[in-house]
């Protein structure tokens, strides 16, 4: 015979992000201490973060609007080199994520949440291509890599490229120095 008391409770961590925790308590005659056995925690993943994906189609969208006022699915999947269909399907979930005022077979706009996560995908390229120009990498090697790795930086990363980009723009005799160390090596 056995009985069982699963309950869920809310930690935060350190970060502020909230993370369910999964306890299961099971009763059993056949434990060897004859009372509750506590099975190994399971914490279920913290709120998922944006995928790439994501980003890139609310970067995307961002860039539409800002030159016609809105976007449309076409507009995306030609500029992401995307199916319509793919495209679509994304929009939905952007919909459904509120990021996206979207209404089938129209233009569609971001909400405010979307234009904010939007505005922050654009600073955070805008900082890493920053930094590379000034590093002295051609335009076609910025654009590729600020596409590979704007994705993968963490918000600290980002502040310290940040506090660099503004430093040597203040500075530019520290980044020539910088510069000439780079190429004597």
């Amino acid at each position: 015979m056995q009985r069982a008391h699963v309950g869920v409770s809310l930690l935060q961590s350190p970060s502020g992000a909230t993370q369910q925790t999964l306890e299961c308590w099971t009763k059993t005659r056949r434990s060897v201490n004859k009372g509750l056995v506590k099975p190994k925690s399971r914490t279920a993943r913290p709120v998922q973060a944006r995928s790439e994906s994501t980003e890139d189609h609310l970067e995307r969208i961002q860039e539409l609007v800002d030159q016609k006022g809105y976007a449309r699915v076409s507009d995306i999947a030609s500029s992401l080199g995307l199916s319509r269909s793919a495209v679509s399907n994304m929009v939905r979930r952007l919909a459904r994520r509120g990021y996206v005022n979207y209404e089938r077979y129209r233009g569609f706009t971001l909400t405010s949440q979307g234009r904010a996560v939007a505005n922050h995908i654009k600073v955070r390229h805008e900082t890493l291509a920053d930094l590379l120009r000034l590093l002295g990498l051609s335009r076609q090697t910025v654009e590729e890599e600020v596409e590979v790795i704007e994705h993968h930086l963490r918000p600290e990363t980002l502040r310290v490229f940040s506090k660099l980009v503004s430093f040597w723009k203040a500075q530019p005799d520290h980044l020539e120095a910088f510069l000439k160390y780079s190429r004597g090596r």
